[in-house]
């Protein structure tokens, strides 16, 4: 298998960027972000969203298209750029996405310069790179030590599962970064330093709460996100 995003060229054998299948899809900011748009707009709305992740950008006839007229409650949930409208909540994430999928790739590269077809497979699990994943557990244990001041050793099996699902999801070594000194600037834990570990921000909400702990916002702000 190999890195999300890119396929074997079968005329030249090289490896590719292809078309990225999938974005990060946060279904609770959706349903606070369209509580009173109509069925009909919501159906229109998640297919314009899955439109310009699939083209970058969209067109104003993309946006007719599919609303069948001008609908404010639509429109107004994209911007205009002046030739293209794009989402900027789908923008974040579909950028997000490329830059882990890069980031991966060149892990992979860079561990490995040689690829055994025999130990190719279907699955996931069977593609996994033990190598790959010891070096992701090593950046991250250097970055979370490097920014806390901490002398953190090894990382235990749970800690291990949380980074690996979290590195799936599309987050980087520099969002890890960001939450923890988010963290590390929240009054609770400054008073309660040893609650912040390895384990702790790679949880899942925890590590959502702090990478956007500095920009928090209203209820209207978050509902117009998606």
């Amino acid at each position: 298998m190999y890195p999300p995003g890119f396929f074997i060229c079968p005329r030249f054998k090289i490896l590719v960027m292809g078309k990225d299948p999938a974005v990060l899809f946060y279904t609770s900011d959706f349903i606070s972000g369209t509580l009173t748009m109509t069925y009909e707009q919501k159906g229109k709305y998640i297919i314009l969203l899955c439109l310009q992740h699939q083209n970058g950008t969209l067109t104003e006839k993309d946006m007719l298209n599919i609303c069948g007229t001008y609908d404010k409650d639509i429109f107004d949930k994209f911007i205009n750029d002046g030739d293209d409208y794009y989402n900027q909540r789908m923008k974040d994430e579909s950028d997000r996405r490329k830059a882990y999928s890069e980031s991966r790739s060149k892990n992979r590269l860079n561990i490995s310069k040689t690829y055994d077809k025999h130990m190719e497979t279907e699955t996931e699990t069977e593609d996994e790179n033990i190598n790959t994943i010891k070096n992701n557990d090593n950046i991250f244990l250097d970055l979370f030590n490097e920014e806390t001041g901490r002398k953190f050793r090894i990382l235990d099996s749970k800690t291990k599962r949380q980074l690996k699902a979290r590195y799936k999801e599309g987050f980087t070594d520099d969002d890890f970064k960001k939450a923890i000194k988010n963290c590390m600037e929240d009054e609770y834990h400054k008073e309660h330093p040893n609650y912040l570990t390895p384990e702790f921000i790679t949880r899942a909400d925890k590590l959502q709460k702090y990478l956007n702990a500095e920009k928090e916002l209203s209820l209207k702000q978050k509902m117009d996100q998606w």
